[in-house]
């Protein structure tokens, strides 16, 4: 299996890094290959601009959607952009892992989405029917994420509220949306309030999920 993960968190040292490092020497272990896009390390833009595309279908008025169609065909994508989706296209399986901010992801790693799983790449812009025909169809993808709130408080009746409820505007909206199957997703609940020992134990419950697959 083809693997990119994707992951964004600024601190080599956290929690999060150790979370990512040990999926990619699982994966590996098992023989799968790894394409990691590390965004912050990366320094990854992740404001979608005009400058996106270096051919404009209309030079006087920039409307993002009509220019990436135009992109998707001529391939006039930023080179940045281009890297990633040929990662994307390479494989098999989308892993995104990230703290989670504000009960979603990091700017930075939404970015990456708006940038690359652009439209007439990730989506065909002209069917009724996208669910059924999004261009990533036969790929898979997944979360992996941390918490700084206790599980209770992620839970349907919990002060934020589910925490799934809250990312099915990735999961369903993109995700499924462009043809991809999602796996369930890999939560670590009060990551900032972990001991040790406990952090010994997500990982190795991590590494576990990830020989699974």
């Amino acid at each position: 299996m083809k693997v990119l993960y994707i992951f964004a968190h600024p601190e080599p040292k956290s929690f999060n890094a150790a979370m990512k490092d040990t999926a990619i020497a699982a994966l590996k272990d098992k023989g799968h290959e790894v394409k990691l896009s590390d965004l912050y390390a990366m320094e990854f833009n992740p404001v979608l601009k005009a400058s996106d595309f270096t051919e404009r279908k209309n030079p006087d008025i920039f409307n993002a959607f009509l220019e990436a169609i135009k992109a998707s065909k001529t391939g006039a994508f930023s080179s940045d952009i281009k890297e990633e989706m040929e990662k994307v296209k390479w494989a098999d399986l989308l892993a995104f892992q990230f703290p989670i901010y504000f009960t979603s992801m990091p700017a930075i790693m939404k970015g990456w989405i708006d940038r690359v799983l652009a439209p007439g790449f990730g989506f065909n812009p002209i069917t009724s029917s996208a669910y059924d025909t999004g261009l990533l169809k036969g790929k898979a993808a997944m979360l992996a994420f941390t918490t700084g709130a206790p599980k209770e408080m992620y839970s349907e009746g919990g002060a934020h509220g589910d925490i799934h409820r809250h990312l099915e505007s990735i999961t369903h909206c993109v995700f499924e949306y462009m043809g991809m199957k999602v796996l369930p997703s890999f939560i670590v609940y009060e990551a900032s309030a972990m001991k040790q020992e406990k952090g010994i134990e997500e990982l190795e419950r991590y590494k576990k999920r990830i020989s699974e697959l």
